[in-house]
């Protein structure tokens, strides 16, 4: 049996597949199998699979659609490993990446685990941007995963490795979509499993290709982060707030500053000297003009997009509208 059972979870994305698996192909650590399930998609990565039949232990299988969170489950139903590791189909694996986890999981006994997402080098500008954007400590504080973490570390799917123990105590994910990773990691730790962010095993992931994909994807992590507090309490903080607070100011500032030249040279002055922080951030952190001077336009789009998102489900939330009714009451 294999050591590490890798689940891909894949919609409508073959070429995003094809890049992953020639990935996995270079790894210096070859004890694993790879599971690609195939989430009810159009447009199928089956065809290409037979290209990697030599070179990887790989297996297809196809679902009809249900959702992220419960394709994973599919595969670790499948799974034959010791630990799961899911990565998401648009994640590119670097050849040290299972050597680093197994280097880490001998030296220490924790049960679910995940590591940081990095921009790679031949990633577009706006990909570095967004990449940089989602991981600043200016901007997110810095909770998705540049620093060391135990106990309290929630891996995220992108990159997340939990072990055969964790999954028949769980059952895996929940629900199928809108914050199920973060859901799944909460629990794992509610039920008494200790997890870590392994710094070494990192993936490369490309985030979102345009601005409006970005915005979409934000606005449904707010959404997200709402939708916890269905599940688990104290799930929103401050710092989930910011967002929401950004977008507020920046939009009171402007109307008001109509009316009041004071005002609009005050809230101008606040928000040039923030985005020119984490600008200085880009370029010190990226070594690239060309990454840094697009970090305004993608900052003020995640926090539009996160803080809106937010606001909806609050108000879905308050008028009693829950997206998980078909699932909660097996919680």
């Amino acid at each position: 049996m294999p050591k590490y059972s890798l689940i891909i979870p894949v919609y409508n994305r073959p070429e995003e597949v094809d890049e992953l698996l020639t990935s996995l192909t270079l790894q210096t650590f070859k004890d694993f199998e790879v599971l690609v399930v195939e989430d009810g998609s159009s447009v199928t990565c089956s065809s290409l699979l037979k290209k990697f039949s030599t070179s990887l232990m790989v297996q297809y299988y196809f679902k009809e659609n249900e959702g992220q969170g419960f394709a994973r489950n599919y595969g670790y139903q499948r799974a034959k490993g010791d630990y799961f590791i899911v990565f998401d189909s648009d994640c590119i694996i670097p050849a040290g990446y299972l050597e680093e986890v197994d280097v880490f999981l001998k030296e220490h006994k924790v049960d679910a685990f995940g590591g940081p997402d990095k921009s790679h080098p031949l990633f577009t500008p706006l990909q570095q941007s967004i990449g940089h954007t989602m991981t600043s400590f200016f901007t997110t504080g810095g909770i998705r995963g540049r620093n060391h973490h135990f106990g309290t570390f929630h891996p995220r799917s992108f990159n997340m490795g939990i072990s055969r123990v964790v999954y028949e105590k769980t059952r895996g994910y929940l629900i199928p979509f809108m914050g199920e990773d973060l859901e799944f990691s909460i629990r794992i730790i509610k039920s008494g499993f200790k997890t870590a962010l392994i710094e070494k095993a990192f993936v490369f992931h490309k985030r979102r290709t345009s601005l409006l994909k970005f915005y979409k994807q934000l606005y449904y992590f707010g959404r997200a982060r709402i939708n916890l507090t269905r599940f688990h309490e104290g799930q929103l903080k401050l710092l989930h707030l910011f967002p929401l607070l950004f977008t507020i100011g920046w939009v009171f500032s402007a109307l008001i500053g109509m009316l009041n030249e004071q005002i609009a040279t005050i809230g101008l002055g606040l928000y040039s000297g923030y985005l020119s922080v984490v600008v200085l951030e880009a370029l010190w952190i990226t070594k690239s003009l060309g990454v840094a001077i697009r970090v305004p336009i993608t900052v003020i789009t995640q926090m539009a997009g996160y803080g809106l998102g937010l606001m909806y489900e609050f108000t879905q939330k308050k008028r009693g509208i829950n997206p998980n009714k078909k699932y909660i009451e097996i919680y």
